[in-house]
């Protein structure tokens, strides 16, 4: 779940959060992004990870690209591509 309050993390630790849900035979994976006022405590609650794109407030078009990109770039990484922010 996208939420402002959740976990900031680059995106080795993305793919490699990515990579242990895989391994521990997670079948599927879904990303949440909330309404203008984001998720209720409840829904919060139940998440089993609330991810952040920083402090900044971003448009939910921007978000969702956003998102798209980490997942491309957290495959890439999976696959063994060179990733030339490592290091």
């Amino acid at each position: 779940m996208l939420d402002e309050s959740g976990e900031v993390l680059g995106s080795v630790a993305f793919a490699r959060r990515l990579e242990r849900w895989r391994d521990d035979g997670v079948r599927e994976a879904r990303f949440l992004l909330g309404a203008a006022d984001g998720f209720d405590d409840a829904t919060r609650a139940g998440a089993d990870m609330l991810l952040s794109f920083g402090r900044a407030t971003w448009p939910h078009m921007l978000a969702r690209a956003m998102l798209a990109e980490q997942l491309f770039r957290a495959t890439s990484i999976l696959a063994n591509h060179p990733y030339h922010r490592e290091g």
